[in-house]
């Protein structure tokens, strides 16, 4: 005789939309999705007794059928300046790390769109260690819901700790493209965490069919590490240029633009590498290229990592690309390095990979990844 295990849902992951079909497939009433996500996002819920406004039928009716689960915390680390980064186990020997980063009345959360990265960017620890799985949008949105429970729960709906949220964690964002937009529509959800359009960015390496998709169902910040001005050198420093090149990408970035309801602009991320994209020929080059699109430019002094021969420029170095950028009359900022003494800064996230075996077995797997791509 057949039998089946009955699987329970994860509702953590459930956008308000979801929540109410999984609810009248179940004979309830719809209105009460709402509540739900207020009792989970807003307040920190895992556990359906809690959930006072709910009938108790209804409430042993979510417990025979649903579950509120994030990934599992497996270390965390607080560095000098503040930051805090915590490696979370999602299971199958898979980790992925998020980063916390108060600023006075400001936390920007730094979130994981996969398991490791199948983009292989030259400058990026995350690449190095291969892709294994995208993750769902129960283990995207799960790193907010525990970033904001590291506050305390439970919480209040004005008890906004995380006021920014950041996709530029472990991997290509845009290539786990529909939970990545179901986790940044709870993000915005007013029953959610009702963050602001502006205060949700997502980061991409130049997927540039994937951001034209994005423009027809999101309006969230757009970023770009660009990183370099030609193609020539951008086919090293981004693989994926040779797919969709510069040109391309800098297309696809207006279309987006334009489609927004809002004088928005673009934030245009450059890592500055000494001696290989720091040049200021590199930026009269820049300042030329991107007088097409209304940008900001972040530059992103390179922090320096074990697996790469690539060297952080000196501040001299770093002032002048800077100086002559926002003589050109450029916005221009340099990015504070934060938690590198942890390992939290950009471009150094790894997870915890220490098995030999199953880190080739990630590297194998990026390579078909970017086939795909």
């Amino acid at each position: 005789m057949n039998s089946t295990i009955f699987q329970k849902t994860n509702i953590l992951g459930k956008t308000l939309p979801e929540m109410e079909e999984l609810l009248i497939n179940l004979g309830q009433k719809s209105y009460r999705a709402k509540q739900i996500l207020k009792w989970i996002h807003q307040r920190g819920i895992s556990n359906f007794d809690e959930m006072t406004d709910l009938s108790k039928d209804l409430r042993s009716v979510m417990k025979d059928h649903f579950i509120i689960e994030a990934p599992i915390i497996s270390y965390e680390e607080l560095s000098e300046d503040g930051t805090k980064k915590w490696i979370l186990d999602v299971g199958n020997q898979d980790s992925i790390e998020m980063v916390l980063i108060p600023e006075g009345k400001r936390a920007t959360l730094c979130v994981s769109s996969q398991v490791g990265c199948a983009i292989n960017c030259s400058f990026c620890a995350t690449g190095k260690q291969g892709f294994s799985r995208n993750l769902k949008a129960s283990e995207i949105i799960g790193q907010v819901w525990l970033a904001a429970n590291s506050y305390g729960a439970p919480r209040t709906a004005n008890d906004k700790n995380i006021t920014n949220v950041v996709m530029m964690g472990m991997g290509e964002p845009l290539h786990n493209f529909d939970p990545v937009v179901s986790a940044m529509n709870i993000m915005l959800d007013e029953n959610a965490y009702g963050l602001s359009k502006r205060k949700v960015t997502l980061s991409t390496s130049g997927l540039v069919p994937e951001i034209n998709k994005l423009a027809k169902v999101s309006d969230v910040s757009l970023t770009i590490s660009l990183h370099a001005p030609n193609d020539e050198l951008r086919n090293i420093l981004v693989p994926v240029n040779k797919k969709y090149p510069i040109q391309l990408l800098l297309d696809a970035v207006k279309n987006y633009v334009e489609g927004c309801d809002d004088k928005r602009i673009t934030t245009i991320e450059y890592i500055l590498i000494d001696k290989v994209n720091d040049t200021l020929e590199l930026a009269k080059e820049l300042a030329d290229l991107l007088s097409q699109i209304k940008c900001k430019i972040n530059l992103i002094p390179f922090n320096e990592f074990n697996e790469s021969d690539y060297l952080q420029p000196s501040g001299n170095r770093i002032r002048k690309f800077k100086d002559y950028l926002v003589k050109r009359g450029y916005v221009t900022t340099i990015r504070s390095t934060r938690g590198d003494d942890i390992m939290a800064a950009c471009g150094q996230l790894v997870g915890q990979v220490n098995d030999k075996t199953r880190r080739k077995e990630r590297i194998q797997r990026a390579k078909i990844e970017a086939q795909s791509i």
